[in-house]
């Protein structure tokens, strides 16, 4: 019997998340009713506020479920390359190019920092891009022409030009181009970190190859 309920909890909870997936997709937070994101999933109100404990913890599992999905995919990105500064464009290029793509742009970039707060909603990003941001951050001290640097502020700074550029491209009416424009500033800037290095040539080559 124990079974069972646990089974129908957990179809519940599937099912007010995946109708709630759709419904933050498409509309404002401020907007949407605890009511209607009930009906959505055709379940009763009690059920999103026993499972969720409202519109707010529904929401904050949303966002949890595309910031994990994202930190995946950039990671997956970036495994396939070997070389270190290409390793960190590939993955600043898959970041961008999901900040730039709806749902993730809509819910986690536009109406995140609403629904949770900003520094909820910091604390919730860096959490799921934290260890992206970290392995980031030890591929670039590996290079000799940075090393030098600490690998927390290193870390940081990437998070935060990151994050300004997520914003940017969220907010800009035409987020696509605004993307490519954000992809080229940031390879640009990592070339110029190692421009002055004997391997930044090959670097360089490499590069272009890869992106065309």
């Amino acid at each position: 019997m124990t079974g069972v309920r646990e089974r129908y909890a957990q179809t519940t909870r599937r099912a007010l998340i995946d109708a709630a997936h759709t419904v933050f997709a498409d509309r404002e937070y401020l907007d949407v009713t605890a009511e209607e994101l009930a009906g959505a999933a055709d379940l009763t109100r009690g059920a999103l506020y026993h499972h969720f404990d409202g519109k707010a913890g529904l929401f904050a599992t949303v966002f949890e479920d595309l910031e994990t999905d994202a930190a995946q995919r950039i990671a997956a990105s970036m495994h396939q390359i070997s070389d270190p500064i290409g390793r960190i464009e590939e993955g600043v290029s898959a970041f961008l190019t999901v900040c730039s793509a709806d749902p993730y742009r809509h819910i986690v970039l536009q109406q995140g920092p609403i629904a949770l707060g900003w520094q909820r909603w910091r604390e919730l990003d860096r959490l799921h891009l934290g260890p992206t941001l970290a392995d980031g951050a030890r591929l670039l001290l590996e290079h000799p022409r940075i090393g030098t640097h600490s690998p927390r502020l290193v870390a940081d700074a990437f998070y935060g030009a990151l994050t300004e550029l997520s914003l940017t491209i969220a907010e800009n009416p035409d987020p696509a181009r605004t993307c490519a424009d954000a992809i080229a500033l940031v390879r640009d800037l990592l070339l110029g970190l190692v421009s002055s290095n004997p391997a930044a040539a090959t670097t360089r080559v490499d590069s272009a190859s890869r992106h065309g």
